[in-house]
């Protein structure tokens, strides 16, 4: 591939115009899981960058977002939700999408075109030595992911680059380069599409593996889910009382003695004193698995 692949001709758009809508929406569903497959070829690199980020997190660092367009929605919408479902504070993963907030509104296609608003971006961040990034662009030549690479790299950030196509700017920049090659759109150039939803995959695949090495996922359950709303209330009680192996009062009980935290909850729920629980806990770097 080189680097007009997702600017190709899918063999699917032929008289795409003229066909039937159930052989349209077919066209498209077996384009999707065609770009989604492709993401079977880049597990060594996303094992990788999961453990570089895992490390970073831990020693108290950051792992950065960044991107444009679609690439930067998919970042986006990967960033917020570590906070909710992995308890990650979000000063400790900081997005970068160019055109800021108004870009959720209104996709303005300049902005991904200045370099000089990308390393606005990146000093707002703060990332320095030891950091960690996840930068997107489907092209992998993205003006706005590029200045943000070669910055953070110069600053000794690790950076990690997700690009469809292959030897592009962006991927030989990485120091971990991620390049899922999902080719041409069924939309010639409409990379929201197949390229979008393997990145956005992607990313979930990687942030779940990161909660899982940090200690923050226990036999599939988001044990330090910050219950913020009813309805992660309810969750995390019915984890507590899953794990523990209590009732549902015992759960909301512990739950209570515990400040809402899931894992010292659940040990609580098995017997320890909150203050025990918060220190075998930190003996094991947050991990409830020793300690059950």
């Amino acid at each position: 591939m080189d680097h007009s692949s997702t600017e190709a001709f899918h063999p699917a758009s032929a008289g795409l115009h003229n066909l039937p809508a159930r052989a349209v929406l077919t066209a498209l569903l077996e384009a999707q899981i065609a770009a989604v497959s492709a993401l079977h070829g880049v597990l060594p690199a996303l094992e990788l960058a999961a453990h570089v980020a895992t490390q970073s997190l831990r020693a108290g660092g950051r792992l950065g977002y960044a991107g444009a367009g679609s690439s930067g929605l998919m970042a986006m919408a990967d960033c917020l939700e570590l906070a909710g479902t992995f308890g990650l504070p979000p000063e400790a993963t900081p997005m970068m999408m160019a055109g800021g907030v108004d870009s959720l509104l209104h996709l303005r296609g300049g902005v991904e075109d200045d370099p000089a608003l990308a390393l606005a971006d990146l000093d707002r961040a703060g990332l320095v030595a030891g950091d960690a990034l996840l930068c997107l662009s489907a092209s992998g030549r993205t003006p706005y992911a590029l200045a943000i690479a070669r910055a953070a790299k110069a600053r000794q950030v690790a950076v990690i680059g997700l690009a469809n196509v292959a030897g592009s700017p962006l991927l030989e920049i990485a120091d971990i380069p991620v390049l899922i090659e999902t080719g041409a759109e069924v939309v010639s150039g409409s990379t929201r599409m197949g390229a979008a939803t393997a990145q956005k995959v992607a990313l979930n695949m990687l942030s779940v593996l990161i909660g899982l090495r940090l200690g923050h996922v226990h036999d599939g359950y988001m044990v330090n889910v910050v219950a913020d709303n009813l309805k992660l209330m309810d969750r995390a009680a019915r984890i507590v009382a899953a794990i523990a192996g209590v009732d549902r009062a015992a759960a909301e009980t512990a739950l209570s003695q515990s400040d809402g935290q899931v894992k010292t909850a659940i040990l609580v729920a098995r017997g320890m004193n909150t203050a025990d629980a918060r220190r075998a806990l930190e003996r094991s770097d947050g991990h409830l698995a020793p300690n059950l």
